[in-house]
This record gives C-alpha cells, structure tokens and sequence, in this order.
C-alpha cells in the first residue's frame, strides 16, 4: 500500500466520515492524526488501530498553533471540517471559507505532500447559501494556495449514525407525520460512506487527481419524496407524508435557529431549492476507479433497530 507507514493528519476527524476514514487508513497501516475538539469523546477511535497508530489530539482548527502541532510530521493532510450553522467562536467563514487556505499555508511550511479537501455538491461562488458559498470559496482559495490538492463533492453521505437516514427514521417514531420539504420534489444522490473514505485514500496518493474536482453521488438519484417514502418501508412504520412549501417553513426555520443544534436552518431552506446530485460536466467517483454502492445494500442493516423485532421481523 502506498499509504503504508505515511503519516495521514485529520482536521475534524472525529466526525461521521472521519470515523470511517480512521478506519480505513489504520487499514492500510497509515499512521493517524486527528485533530477534534475534544480527545476524550474521540477516545473511540483508538481501537481502530494498533497500539500507538492513532494520536488523537485536542485542539481548535482556528488556532495555527494547533494545525502546526497536528500537523508537524504529517505526509497529507485531509480537512473534513464543515458546519450547517455558526456554533461558538466557529462561524461560515472561518470554518469554511478561510481554513482550507490557513491550513495550505502551514501544510507549505512543513513540506506536506497534499492535502484533500472535503466540500459538497452545491458548492457555488455564487449561491443563496451561505454553507454552499464559503464551500466555494474554501475550494477557491485552496487550490490557488496549494494548486496540488484535490476536492471532494459528496452528495448527502449514508452509513449507520448518518444525518440523513438514522435522522428521520428517529423522527418517524414519534412524529405522525413527516415534511414533504419544498414539496419533496428535490433530487439527492445519496453516497455511502465508505465510498466516500475509498474516494479520499485515493486522491491522497494519485497524481492525476492533483488539482482536480470529484462530485461524489452514488448509484441512484431519488426526490426527497422518495427517500423518505423508502425509510418508512424499511422501518415498517405508516407516516403522513405531508408537504410543506419552503415559504411555509421560513418563519419556523429562524426561530429554530437560535438553538444549539437545530434540526432545520433559514440557509439549509435555501438549499432545498437545487437539486443536489453529481453534475453532467464534472469529474465522478467512477474517475476514481470506484463503483458507488447503492443505499439498499447498507441502510436496512442500521435502519433495523428502529423497525419493531429488529432484523428478525417476519415479513
């Protein structure tokens, strides 16, 4: 392996994808680092690997002297940080915009090989959404700083704990209904999250992926209308699926997001508005030599727990 006996750093890596790319970089016998707020709620991460493969380290991705101490003897590095809302001293554009270009600055310093960027589909320089626009600009500033590092697109990414699938099948066990957002005429090309690890160890070692852009969806586009129609099915549980106009939600979505985490944002609305799937004029997972995996071969299997009997339900 190519990887093997590298030094791979993790800026936010104690995330969803971050669990599964620790996973598969200990994997190939990579040694880790992550960075992440809190080490002792990231401990969990440490069986993945050998006895002394995985340093965790906490620290604030804000701070350069943090990036520098994580990022001291790393061969790449790979930034997962993103947020949906502003939390503490993190906000769009520090997080977003500004940190991939901080982080290219030290990678220099320190003669780091390369650095993957993990953005999302949508992102746009020129889009009504703040998420979506500092993802354009951290992508923009990236590749002028560090011309050598490549970004990834994900569509909304599935796997057991996801935000997506586990999120609405929780809501469907107490709520009598569910929202039809914008009519649930909005199309997602849902990518599992071991692809999207498999698409990272990739460009981390492949030239040709240097300065390039990846968007990452998988096998099948559904309308959010369908997805949540497949959840109940696979729970096994009757729902109202009621459609709600964006407008509707306006007044609701800003009261909501004054909480510490809400469930829906005024910008996250705005996202609803454009599709979110793999352009016809970009660079796809296939490019990556990967063969995306299909939501049915994984979200029953962590979507058992919520259906009553668990797998051994009889049909």
């Amino acid at each position: 392996m190519l990887l093997k006996n590298k030094t791979v750093c993790l800026v936010g890596g104690s995330g969803f994808i971050g669990r599964a790319l620790v996973e598969k970089l200990a994997r190939a016998g990579t040694r880790i680092t992550v960075l992440t707020r809190n080490a002792v709620r990231a401990k969990n991460l440490k069986p993945m690997g050998d006895v002394g493969q995985i340093t965790i380290i906490s620290g604030d991705a804000l701070q350069d002297t943090d990036l520098e101490r994580v990022m001291l003897s790393a061969d790449y590095v790979v930034n997962l940080i993103g947020i949906f809302h502003p939390s503490g001293k993190q906000n769009f554009e520090n997080a977003q915009a500004e940190l991939p270009q901080r982080i290219s600055h030290i990678a220099k310093s320190l003669n780091t090989k390369k650095i993957v960027q993990i953005s999302a589909i949508g992102a746009d320089l020129n889009s009504n959404s703040i998420y979506q626009k500092t993802k354009a600009e951290g992508e923009r500033n990236l590749l002028r700083s560090s011309p050598n590092s490549t970004i990834l697109r994900p569509s909304i990414v599935f796997g057991p704990g996801d935000g997506f699938f586990d999120r609405f099948a929780k809501l469907s066990m107490v709520a009598p209904a569910l929202p039809l957002l914008g009519g649930g005429k909005t199309k997602f090309q849902p990518i599992f999250v071991g692809d999207v690890a498999d698409s990272i160890l990739y460009c981390l070692t492949n030239k040709q992926t240097d300065g390039q852009i990846y968007e990452l969806g998988g096998p099948t586009i559904y309308t959010f209308e369908e997805l949540l129609t497949y959840i109940l099915k696979v729970i096994d549980k009757k729902r109202i699926l009621l459609p709600v106009p964006l407008f509707a939600m306006k007044f609701p979505a800003a009261l909501m997001s004054i909480l510490p985490n809400p469930p829906i944002t005024l910008d996250q609305l705005r996202m609803f508005n454009t599709d979110n799937v793999v352009s016809e004029n970009m660079a796809n997972i296939t490019s990556l030599s990967i063969t995306p995996q299909p939501i049915e071969a994984h979200v029953p299997v962590y979507l058992n727990c919520y259906r009553q009997g668990g797998k051994f339900t009889q049909s």
